[in-house]
């Protein structure tokens, strides 16, 4: 019974993400576009909605800091690296390119995909392609997030 409590849990906090990215406007490339065009006519909405979600995230990580096991069992892994690597900075370098580009970045796409915009469809496309050559030619550099620096 735990593991369907656990499951049925899983997705219950996917959907309230998801939800939580429809009304913050994440799922919506032109709010996105709005927020990184500094130069133009800026929006600072979701500067609110990161900063709500990092209070969130440390408050999470704090709550798990202090357990022993997961809710619903099974080990904790919280990353212990804090150094800064070549391929973190590539990585985060076209992260941040393909955002300012296409408005979306993995979650908010998914999102969307689900709500029927073609562009999150070429967007998913070309971060599963992304993906898949990341595995192919970086796979010995590939870092467990428990790794310690």
């Amino acid at each position: 019974m735990k593991n369907h409590f656990g499951l049925f849990s899983q997705y219950a906090i996917g959907v309230l993400f998801g939800w939580g990215l429809i009304i913050s406007g994440m799922s919506n490339p032109q709010k996105i576009l709005g927020f990184l065009d500094l130069a133009g006519n800026w929006d600072p909405s979701l500067l609110f909605v990161m900063l709500g979600a990092v209070l969130i995230g440390l408050a999470g990580f704090y709550v798990l800091s202090r357990r022993a096991e997961a809710f619903f069992g099974g080990p904790i892994d919280i990353p212990t690296r804090r150094d800064i690597s070549k391929p973190l900075m590539i990585g985060s370098l076209i992260f941040g390119v393909g955002w300012g580009i296409a408005g979306f970045c993995p979650g908010p796409a998914l999102v969307a995909l689900g709500s029927g915009h073609v562009k999150a469809l070429v967007f998913v496309i070309t971060m599963l392609v992304g993906m898949e050559i990341s595995d192919r030619f970086f796979t010995g550099q590939k870092m467990n997030p428990s790794d310690k620096a």
